[in-house]
């Protein structure tokens, strides 16, 4: 019998089924997942540095660093975003303002 037959009745027949495969769902991005976790406000005091700094690029903010303090601007966005690294973590309050600045101006993925 096939693999994937199925016996069918008390004969010796089967019916063929194709081949299974894993549905896979489409890989989503790390930056994506990111955005999310930042607007779902859970895990505020748990977000990277680093990853919550390449979200603002990812999402079309320019960045300039002075010293410790990276501070990010957008075209249409009227506030100015600065963030400093606490360890290897974000401020939690910088994450609420990344939040708060996502939110009031819908920012999603720049097309380029």
């Amino acid at each position: 019998m096939p693999p994937h037959a199925i016996p069918f009745g008390e004969s010796s027949q089967s019916i063929e089924l194709p081949a299974r495969r894993c549905a896979r769902l489409a890989p989503v991005d790390k930056n994506e997942e990111l955005r999310a976790r930042v607007l779902q406000g859970k895990s505020d005091a748990n977000i990277n540095f680093r990853d919550l700094r390449n979200l603002l690029l990812w999402l079309g903010f320019e960045e300039r660093v002075r010293g410790s303090h990276h501070i990010f601007r957008k075209q249409g966005v009227r506030e100015l975003v600065n963030l400093q690294e606490e360890g290897n973590k974000a401020k939690v309050y910088q994450v609420r303002q990344v939040r708060q600045v996502i939110l009031r101006y819908g920012l999603n993925r720049e097309e380029a």
